[in-house]
């Protein structure tokens, strides 16, 4: 019998009288996996009063006790990394290694925002004037929301709930719907470290109820999402009527450039995991190759030798290299998409549909496609967000960091290259919030800001040195012992 899940509201697991529910499934095999309760409005008002009656008190919790709260609860993860791996895995569909993968940076961004408890920095300066010291404080502010995406279900969620917590926020949490026993898990390792009630509390359901009513409350003073460039720009438009903080993290179309000097053995394994890993389900993946047309055939006919050997399968398998497609939606998204690149013109040379068969029928299973493509076309310019390649000719080093920023998005680039000062000129000029040299698109590491430019976010970043600032207010500090009236800019 499927196990039902209530939410967490005030140190509490309840199912309120009335309630829906709606269920999870695993994407490669239809099975269900829990049911959840479809919280109504009156359901997140209740969380936000839980969490606005616990904030004083977390507040004023010396912030390196939190970071102890904080460390207990990325030991239970570690504890329970397996099980949590292949939680994400049956829910979300991505293969186990990445579903552990998904836990440990859960568990790296506990540990790192834990560390922050100890520093929460300020700044003191010289003033201008004797006897007087200058300096700043950082102050929480206040009740905050994580909304957050399917396709990290542990990892992001604890990028924005760490960081929030060490900062003494206090937090209401609303899981992407399709991965809500992963969200579920998430709460439960923080109930178990010994998190007071109210701190941090659980809804779960369609955005178009809860996050409505987080972006609309007054009492939510920080919304953190993660997730669709279009409801990313709904939640910034609403909230900006309540003139409340915003930040966004969203799409990308995230370019690998390969030069003609590249270790081409290298920068191949790159674009496998680049592309395919999590089946192109990351906002970081790799959606367009720009080879150097030097190398142009040589290097296609490595990565179509590559995929023929390239194994699509349920996630859980030992040997699989990628998984079913997230849901049902994901599945007629992607498959649009082929469809528009076929009618476009674009060449199909690999994959291209929904895979049949007896280890497939029951799942979301798209073959790993790769197009030829001319820069411009859809298929080139829109994220996808699945296993869809576009390969992309070009003459030179300019021109390819010319098609590489001529785009709506900036979260994620590429180049493979031993030539120095091309390297050192794609850090200067790809239009991305991050670059890599000589890897992949994706492999962030939270010790470093994450997140993008243009369509991708607003402007913040998450996790790294700046993983506390969309938490944090600054208050400026002014600390005169000189016993009489100086007026700066005045006196002489």
């Amino acid at each position: 019998m499927t196990e039902t899940y209530g939410l967490y509201i005030d140190g509490k697991w309840e199912v309120p009288a009335g309630a829906t529910f709606f269920s999870t499934h695993n994407p490669a095999t239809g099975e269900e996996l829990g049911k959840f309760v479809a919280s109504n409005r009156a359901d997140v008002e209740r969380a936000i009063v839980s969490a606005h009656r616990a904030f004083k008190a977390w507040r004023d919790t010396p912030a390196p006790k939190r970071g102890q709260i904080l460390l207990r609860a990325a030991e239970i993860y570690r504890k329970n990394k397996e099980e949590l791996g292949r939680t994400v895995t049956r829910e979300m569909g991505k293969i186990l290694p990445e579903g552990r993968g998904d836990v440990q940076e859960a568990i790296d961004m506990i540990e790192y925002a834990s560390g922050e408890g100890r520093r929460l920095l300020g700044e003191t300066v010289p003033s201008e004037l004797r006897n007087k010291f200058c300096l700043t404080l950082r102050q929480p502010k206040g009740v905050v929301a994580a909304i957050t995406p399917w396709n990290f279900p542990t990892a992001i969620p604890n990028w924005k709930i760490s960081a929030a917590l060490i900062s003494g926020n206090t937090v209401v949490f609303k899981p992407a719907s399709g991965t809500s026993l992963c969200g579920v898990k998430v709460v439960q390792a923080y109930e178990e470290a010994g998190l007071p009630g109210g701190v941090l509390n659980l809804v779960t359901g369609p955005g178009s109820v809860a996050g409505d009513v987080l972006v609309s409350d007054p009492r939510i003073k920080a919304v953190s999402f993660t997730g669709g460039t279009d409801t990313g720009r709904q939640v910034y438009t609403a909230a900006a009527q309540h003139l409340k903080y915003v930040h966004l993290e969203m799409g990308g179309k995230n370019p690998q450039i390969v030069m003609d000097d590249a270790n081409l053995d290298l920068a191949l394994d790159g674009l496998l995991f680049g592309a395919f890993g999590s089946s192109g389900q990351r906002c970081t993946a790799t959606s367009r190759l720009l080879l150097h047309q030097k190398i142009y055939d040589e290097f296609l006919g490595r990565l179509l030798d590559r995929l023929k050997r390239f194994r699509v399968g349920n996630p859980l398998e030992e040997g699989v290299d990628m998984g079913p497609v997230a849901s049902a939606d994901q599945e007629r998204k992607i498959l649009s998409y082929i469809e528009i690149g076929q009618k476009e013109g674009a060449r199909l040379l690999f994959g291209g549909q929904k895979l049949r068969g007896p280890s497939y029928d029951r799942g979301y299973f798209i073959a790993p496609t790769v197009f030829e493509a001319r820069h411009g076309m859809r298929i080139t310019k829109e994220e996808i967000f699945g296993p869809v390649l576009s390969v992309i000719k070009v003459s030179d080093f300019d021109e390819a960091v010319r098609i590489a920023n001529d785009v709506d998005y900036g979260l994620s680039s590429s180049i493979y290259t031993r030539n120095v000062n091309w390297a050192f000129q794609a850090m200067d000029r790809l239009e991305a919030g991050i670059t890599y040299i000589n890897a992949p698109t994706i492999g962030a590491e939270v010790q470093l800001p994450f997140g993008g430019i243009k369509n991708t976010g607003n402007g913040g970043r998450e996790a790294g040195t700046t993983a506390i600032d969309e938490f944090t207010e600054i208050k400026t500090v002014f600390v005169d012992f000189s016993d009489r009236l100086q007026k700066a800019q005045i006196d002489t």
